[in-house]
This record gives C-alpha cells, sequence and structure tokens, in this order.
C-alpha cells in the first residue's frame, strides 16, 4: 500500500542551538534493580514515609508479585485489571483503597495495572510506586486514560505521576515472546510520536533517538531469548526513555488513533500499536525530514521506514488489525472521532480520505 502523502506541511526546525523551545521533566525516582525487585520496592514505600501498601496486580502476574508482597505491609490486595481501564473498574478500586485506607499504591503488571492506579491516584491523591512486567512505559508518564461506552478518555495530571519506578529485568524473563515483541514495538511508537508530538522538542528527540537505538538492538535478543536479563535490560532502558520523552513531547497521530480503535473495539493495547507504527512512519515520515533522519540514525538505517521494516521483519511482527478483532466497518467508524482528535500540526495534513486509506491497510496488513 503506498501511503505517501501528496502534500507537505511546514517542517520544524530541530537541534538545541537557536531554535527557542521550554522543555519539562517530570519528578521521579527511577531504579535499575535486577533479580532484587522485592528490596528495592520496600526501601521506595520506605522513602516516601507509607506503610499501608494496596498493592494492584492481576491473577497472571500474582506468582511475581508475592515476593514484593512478602517485603510490605500490604492493607489490600486487588487483582481486577480490565485492558484500558473501564470506569466501572476504577470505582471498584477507588473504593477498595478508601475501605483499607492504603496510603501508598504500588503496581506489579503492564500497562493496564499502572493505569489502574493512575485511575486511583487521580481521585485520591495516592503516590504509586510502580513495578513494570512489559515494555508499555505508562509508568513514566503523567498521562491517564479511561473507558466507558466505548469511549476511552484520556488526560494528563501530575497526582497519576508513579512517584517511583522498579525496573527488574528477572521480572520479565516470563514474558511470552509474542508479548515482549508486541510491547516492545508500543515502546517504540513513543519514541517515533516524540518526534513529532504537539509539544515536541530537541531534548525529547534526543531521548526518542536513544530509545530508539536501545529498543533495536535489544528486542531482537530477547525475541531470541525471553531469559537474557542483559537483553531485557537494554529493552526495559529503550521503554523507559521512549515514556518520557513522549510525556514531554504529547501523544501525535500514532497514538489518538490507538486510543480511539482501543476503547471502540476492545483492541488489545500492545497489539494494535504494533500493528499501526508502520503506516503512520509511512504517512509522517516525507513531511518532517528531520525527524525521519533521526528515526534512521537510531534505527543505524539509510531511512526510517527502511530501518522499521527491518527490525520488524526480524521480530516477525504483528500487521494487520484485523488479526485482532477489529471488524472492516470500523474503519469507516473510526475516522470522524480519529481525525477530532489528532494534533493540528501533524507533519502531513489528515484528511478523511487519507486516513481511511491508512485504516484500511492496517486492517488488511497491506504493509507500505
Amino acid at each position: 500500500m503506498d501511503l505517501r502523502p501528496r502534500s507537505r506541511s511546514v517542517v520544524r526546525g530541530d537541534g538545541g542551538g537557536a531554535v527557542r523551545f521550554v522543555h519539562e521533566s517530570l519528578p521521579q525516582r527511577v531504579v535499575f534493580a535486577p533479580e532484587s525487585a522485592p528490596e528495592a520496592v520496600a526501601a521506595e514505600v520506605s522513602t516516601l514515609g507509607a506503610s499501608r501498601v494496596m498493592l494492584i496486580a492481576s491473577d497472571r502476574e500474582a506468582a511475581l508479585a508475592d515476593p514484593i508482597a512478602a517485603e510490605l505491609a500490604v492493607v489490600r490486595r486487588h487483582g481486577e485489571v480490565v485492558m484500558h481501564v473501564p470506569v466501572a473498574s476504577a470505582e471498584r478500586a477507588r473504593a477498595a483503597a478508601a475501605v483499607s485506607r492504603a496510603e501508598v499504591l504500588v503496581t506489579v503488571g503492564g500497562g493496564s495495572t499502572t493505569g489502574l492506579a493512575k485511575a486511583v491516584a487521580l481521585t485520591t491523591g495516592l503516590p504509586i510506586v510502580a513495578v513494570p512486567t512489559t515494555y508499555a512505559g505508562s509508568e513514566a508518564t503523567n498521562v491517564w486514560g479511561l473507558t466507558d461506552g466505548g469511549a476511552k478518555t484520556t488526560g494528563v495530571d501530575e497526582k497519576v505521576l508513579p512517584r517511583s519506578i522498579v525496573y527488574d529485568a528477572g521480572l520479565l524473563t516470563s514474558l511470552p515472546a509474542d508479548m515482549a515483541v508486541a510491547s516492545g514495538l508500543n515502546a517504540l511508537a513513543h519514541c517515533v510520536d516524540s518526534m513529532w508530538g504537539p509539544r515536541v522538542d530537541p531534548v525529547d528527540q534526543v531521548l526518542a533517538g536513544e530509545g530508539i537505538r536501545a529498543l533495536g538492538a535489544g528486542l531482537p535478543v530477547v525475541a531470541d531469548d525471553g531469559e537474557n536479563l542483559e537483553g531485557i535490560g537494554q529493552v526495559l532502558y529503550g521503554a523507559y526513555l521512549a515514556a518520557v520523552a513522549f510525556a514531554s513531547a504529547g501523544s501525535g497521530m500514532h497514538h489518538k488513533i490507538c486510543h480511539v480503535l482501543g476503547g471502540m473495539f476492545d483492541l488489545p493495547h500492545a497489539e494494535t500499536h504494533a500493528v499501526l507504527l508502520p503506516y503512520v512512519v509511512a504517512f509522517n515520515a516525507p513531511n518532517a525530514p528531520e525527524a525521519e533522519q533521526r528515526i534512521a540514525a537510531g534505527f543505524g538505517s539509510m531511512g526510517a521506514a527502511e530501518g522499521l521494516a527491518e527490525l520488524r521483519a526480524t521480530l516477525k511482527a504483528p500487521a494487520a488489525l484485523r488479526d485482532y478483532g477489529m471488524p472492516k466497518d470500523g474503519i469507516a467508524k473510526a475516522v470522524e472521532p480519529i481525525l477530532t482528535a489528532i494534533p493540528r500540526d501533524n507533519p502531513t495534513p489528515v484528511t478523511p480520505e487519507n486516513l481511511a486509506a491508512l485504516l484500511r491497510a492496517a486492517w488488511e496488513g497491506d504493509l507500505p
């Protein structure tokens, strides 16, 4: 599918020299603690001056959470974790936090687990210590999301930013290879969107470029050997940089599409991002040459699309939305809400026609 646009937009300059910009870094402690999460989490909770812990972990993550729970004063274990954080699920978690008189939230899990804790923190102000078991990156952002009636709402609030992150590569050795690939490509999408997000600055682009390099180096290792701690550490490092860049640059075209589709059709989060990434890169790169060069440099390739295609081929990445439950008639239904959500300064002007063409190609798996 040829997604190259026929019109070009003004390219924003980059590079820190004569460019005027403001960059804000989010206040957060980050601890890399391979194979020592229980002790590291206990230390972070103590640093916060808290003791009564509400531990959020799905049943699937229970075995990973048990050693961490053993080091904490857990007053409530909450296992109801639902993709895209439905409002009703968030309300039950908020009630559980209130009843247990929790002082701190500790999460062990992926983006949905962190997202649920953020929903609790949004209304209660409770601090979060996040222990990721995927490469989702939500733990490093102040972005929250809730789904109600098939519509996903997102927002930004400092209360939802976890106070501390504990990255333990040992907790990801059991992550299935297909999930590791999809989650890692989700992190890569954070890097790419950060190159042309609505608040992008040169610092974001440097972080995103290094994130692309680390993810490009680590993901093939993890896909080949899911227990390789060095490879997992590289991907966690890249995913963290990706999320930090994304939190500053803001949500661009790629994430706006994924949020709408995920909310409307209950699509799996990581796989949706993994599928859509090459289509968005092909759509935007021709009108963002400086960002395109930075993406290519991260891959060590001649072009962004070429570097991404080579990595995806190595990883055997997912390519079609129809494989994950999106109905074909959903293409037409999604165009208008996506158009409303995409930032107006997207590098390539978005129209109903070219957006529908992108969605159709992604639904069919007709790679650009």
